[in-house]
């Protein structure tokens, strides 16, 4: 129980795993928590030298929530950092005036719903460990979007759904402060997944056109980085605050 624990939501790939990676450089052990297949994620961990767990978890699903969390305590015991990372785009891009509550519902239950409960029960399972005297730094960060601010009518349900994320990460700022646990928000900008190389012509055109100051397109180590900062404790005297990890996007240059 000497090292810090995190768990990261959606760590199988993508965004998540370059959290989950920069994490473990940090000094951190790694709890992989997704519906997709963790095997090559948890390797890819050990490597580094700490130690991971992967736990199927649908984050919609309170049995999974609480499961989850109960394999956590029963291998590691402990949990000082939260990465709210799982999230979905719409899986057809579709004009607000024709958008459907099917898919309202499928990226507002996984990108809403699921982080909000839970942080819930792990903002309660840090509590106690606070007033246990368990010592160490705990966090929760949540991954939001430059869609939190910028609309995009061919798919709104995604931009509501980040908005709301970025309102939760001031609401658990607000709660959990007295409990020395800090909350923070990390606003990704044109990152190269597998959910945006279905537009890569489209943004290598504007990246190149000036779209962002730095023009390249961010990769998920980026977002590891801020990530491990801020669970590091490198601003200890910051709750609510928002990380803009865009190339600069997020200044609105003329």
């Amino acid at each position: 129980m000497s090292r810090p624990v995190a768990m990261v939501t959606g760590a199988a790939r993508g965004i998540g795993l370059g959290c989950a990676q920069a994490l473990a450089r940090q000094g951190f052990d790694i709890v992989i928590a997704d519906v997709l297949a963790t095997a090559e994620a948890q390797t890819s961990i050990t490597d580094l030298g700490a130690a991971a767990l992967g736990v199927h978890c649908d984050i919609t699903r309170d049995d999974q929530r609480q499961a989850a969390l109960a394999a956590v305590r029963e291998r590691f015991g402990r949990l000082d950092c939260l990465v709210n990372n799982a999230g979905v785009a719409p899986k057809v891009r579709a004009d607000i005036l024709e958008a459907g509550e099917e898919s309202y519902d499928f990226v507002m239950g996984i990108n809403v719903k699921g982080p909000y409960f839970l942080t819930q029960v792990v903002a309660r399972w840090m509590i106690e460990q606070a007033q246990a005297g368990l010592e160490g730094f705990r966090s929760i960060i949540n991954i939001a979007s430059i869609s939190s601010y910028t609309a995009s009518p061919a798919r709104g349900e995604y931009c509501l759904s980040k908005a709301a994320v970025s309102m939760a990460t001031k609401l658990w700022a607000a709660r959990l402060a007295e409990y020395g646990i800090n909350v923070y928000e990390i606003r990704p900008g044109i990152i190269a997944t597998d959910m945006t190389s279905v537009v890569k012509e489209k943004y290598d055109k504007l990246i190149d056109e000036g779209l962002t100051p730095i023009r390249r397109w961010g990769s998920p180590q980026d977002i590891g980085q801020a990530v491990a900062a801020c669970a590091g404790g490198a601003l200890g005297f910051s709750t609510g605050q928002v990380i803009d990890v865009d190339g600069g996007f997020h200044m609105r240059v003329l």
